[in-house]
């Protein structure tokens, strides 16, 4: 079972801003966070997650992503991990492990500076976000979808998307959701100040990569986790940029033993 609710979250700088989210199932908390391709990206790795648990799973659309609207003072991801910690303080929740892919993995680690007594770990999976010399992330507004397809998986013809095929509501939803991930990430998918200030992230980190990701490669992620202190990195086999969908319980394995070994850290 699942609900959704629209939420008016007020943030300082920033003002008001709605969020829907869908919550599945109970017991410890989760906030999933989607990449570029919208919150269809992981709404059934959130059902996988839940029925695993006992997990509360928590999954906002991104505003302007999905046909929701975006104010426009929200235009940063910063402003967006700023919003999820004003909503996770709206919902009283403790103890939540924030998990995000792609640009959701980038909030993922703004979350993670930001802080704050709610916050008990992260995952960051197949992040962008940083700029690493060697290792561009792969120049996604230039890219056509099959491209990108042909970039995000270690076995793209099996879960190639037919654009022609699509009814013309869902190829409206892609493209407002590209024009809000442009807005989000400054067109250029990385920032570059947050390698640096990633030395101050102080809670348990863990970076899942696929081995396959040719968005941005395993040495981008391996990048990622020497840039904040302790953080463990662990590559994922036979996957691309999007484990959720394409080896779920991979990475429902890699969440599950990181998320029961930070209960107990954080236990004693």
């Amino acid at each position: 079972m699942s609900s959704t609710t629209t939420y008016g979250v007020t943030v300082p700088d920033i003002g008001r801003a709605e969020v829907t989210v869908t919550e599945r199932g109970q017991g410890r908390p989760f906030l999933l966070l989607h990449g570029g391709g919208g919150p269809q990206t992981v709404s059934g790795f959130a059902d996988l997650l839940a029925e695993a648990g006992p997990a509360r799973v928590i999954t906002p659309i991104h505003p302007g992503f999905g046909g929701t609207p975006r104010p426009d003072a929200l235009d940063t991801v910063r402003g967006l991990a700023a919003l999820y910690v004003a909503l996770l303080d709206q919902l009283g929740l403790a103890g939540v492990t924030v998990a995000g892919n792609s640009i959701g993995g980038w909030i993922a680690a703004e979350m993670a500076l930001l802080g704050g007594e709610r916050i008990s770990s992260v995952i960051i999976i197949d992040a962008v976000g940083i700029d690493v010399p060697g290792h561009p992330v792969a120049d996604f507004f230039s890219l056509t979808l099959d491209q990108v397809s042909q970039l995000s998986y270690h076995d793209p013809v099996s879960l190639r998307i037919d654009p022609a095929a699509m009814p013309a509501a869902q190829r409206e939803a892609m493209a407002g959701n590209r024009a809000a991930l442009a807005v989000y990430s400054g067109m250029s998918m990385t920032d570059p100040t947050l390698q640096e200030r990633l030395k101050d992230v102080s809670v348990p980190v863990l970076v899942l990569w696929g081995d396959s990701d040719q968005i941005a490669d395993a040495d981008y992620g391996r990048a990622y986790a020497d840039a904040i202190p302790g953080a463990v990195f662990q590559l994922l086999t036979q996957t691309g940029h999007l484990p959720q969908i394409e080896t779920p319980q991979q990475l429902l394995a890699a969440i599950s033993a990181f998320a029961g070994s930070d209960a107990g850290h954080i236990a004693r």
